[in-house]
């Protein structure tokens, strides 16, 4: 017994060390790691190279002098933030009830909420002008009273809204559901009214999900073309938006300008998206600290 239990401890270790396992092993990995970068080349590259022509041939300073681009950075920067200001005006509740309340048919809303994630933004934009467009459903309702939606600026700031709304909703949601119950409950019981609780207890608590929520829905609605360009057109100084303004360019035959505004929006982007980063990254240290 002691010599086969002497050959089974010195055969183990030639079982689970083989060169050919661990050359395998190191070929996996290698492979990973190709894979990896080539992906992050494609992704990052066209970026790269649009915003450095941009800085090379001087056009990204020249475009922040150009009307037409001051124009629909100007437009887009005012219509994003009334859509914003929608979003969370009529969202929050949205997102409040989706996390709080059980009822019949939530997963229908909460599918409708999602859909226009998932559809092409000029599907966004067909249906929005066969609802509110002068001959929608209700557009003979709007045109008695007086009131013109499509092709205005108010059409810019409604296909911003249905197209970027979604994300804050989806965030808001997560962040009023992960809040735990016991913290509003004693809210309650020292006499805090529901919208009190609501308001200093479960906001803050929600308050990273919300505006990581909030920068993501901006940014959406700042790079919308599809259903701005279908609803409400792109006329200079009333529903030419900067995105509609790398696309006017483009057709213009001016490749330059296009680019520049191109850079302009990348730029904005890349700035959302790592004010995003911080906001993860402070959630996160909050928890840690709270551990």
């Amino acid at each position: 017994m002691d010599d086969t239990g002497e050959h089974r401890t010195m055969a183990a270790p030639a079982r689970h060390a083989t060169p050919t396992r661990t050359a395998s092993a190191g070929w996996g990995t290698r492979s990973i790691y190709v894979l990896a970068v080539l992906m992050a080349l494609f992704l990052g590259l066209p970026i790269a190279v649009l915003v450095a022509r941009s800085l090379i041939d001087g056009s990204l300073a020249s475009a922040l002098t150009a009307e037409v681009v001051l124009s629909g950075l100007i437009l887009s920067l005012t219509t994003t933030a009334i859509s914003l200001v929608l979003t969370v005006t009529f969202g929050l509740p949205l997102a409040f009830v989706l996390a709080r309340r059980r009822f019949r048919g939530a997963g229908l809303v909460e599918a409708i909420v999602d859909l226009p994630l998932v559809l092409p933004p000029a599907v966004a934009g067909l249906a929005l002008l066969l609802f509110l467009g002068r001959r929608g459903v209700l557009g003979g309702a709007l045109d008695a009273v007086g009131i013109e939606i499509p092709f205005t600026t108010l059409a810019v700031i409604l296909a911003q809204t249905f197209v970027s709304a979604p994300f804050f909703v989806r965030s808001a949601r997560a962040g009023i559901a992960g809040v735990e119950r016991d913290l509003e409950d004693a809210g309650r019981v020292d006499g805090a009214t529901e919208f009190e609780v609501f308001r200093h207890i479960t906001v803050p608590l929600a308050g990273s999900a919300l505006a990581a929520g909030l920068v993501m829905s901006w940014a959406r609605a700042l790079g919308e073309f599809g259903a701005t360009i279908m609803f409400a057109g792109n006329i200079q100084g009333r529903t030419e938006t900067l995105p509609l303004v790398v696309y006017g360019e483009f057709q213009g035959g001016d490749l330059n300008g296009s680019v520049a505004a191109a850079a302009i929006l990348v730029l904005a982007a890349l700035g959302v998206l790592v004010a995003v980063r911080f906001l993860h990254w402070g959630r996160a240290l909050d928890i840690r600290s709270l551990g």
